[in-house]
């Protein structure tokens, strides 16, 4: 991994919020996002959504995008490294 933490903000629900994570998962999740024909704030809101909500966002925005590598290999698909 590259090191350091990249935050980002952005509006979930009406509310400004920051998120920071690795490069590599803003990477993962921006792939999620194309692959869905979805806005990268839109993939993030429904994760948001569907999220537990005793998971903090960070955790649960790193899971989807470990559950989407997981999925393009099982279909045959080269995993990205993240």
């Amino acid at each position: 991994m590259s090191g350091g933490l990249v935050k980002r903000s952005l509006i979930l629900s009406g509310h400004r919020t920051s998120v920071a994570l690795e490069p590599e998962f803003w990477a993962a999740l921006e792939r999620m996002a194309r692959a869905r024909g979805l806005g990268l704030p839109a993939l993030i809101a429904g994760i948001d959504t569907a999220r537990d909500p005793a998971r903090p966002l960070a955790s649960a925005l790193r899971v989807a995008a470990l559950h989407a590598a997981q999925a393009r290999a099982d279909l045959g698909g080269t995993p990205h490294a993240c």
